[in-house]
């Protein structure tokens, strides 16, 4: 049985794990200008920014869910073909 999918067509989710990346390194940025100031012996900025940081780890959970989501759906196209 051929698959209908072509070679070069998103499978699920590599769109989050596209977010998760970008989202990653937007956490990356913020991270390096908010420690940038402490390391400069400037002002520091607001606590509340210290919240951008988590960027990181929030694109870091999304590639993580997209990399899951891709291994299921790569599972179920096994068990259908092995059918």
């Amino acid at each position: 049985m051929r698959d209908k999918t072509q070679a070069n067509s998103p499978a699920a989710g590599d769109w989050l794990i596209r977010a998760g990346v970008i989202v990653f390194f937007l956490g990356a940025v913020a991270t390096l200008v908010t420690v940038a100031p402490m390391l400069l012996g400037t002002t520091p900025f607001p606590t509340y920014m210290f919240g951008l940081s988590m960027l990181m780890a929030v694109g870091f959970l999304m590639a993580g869910a997209g990399l899951l989501q891709s291994i299921a759906e790569g599972r179920k196209r096994a068990r259908a073909a092995k059918s």
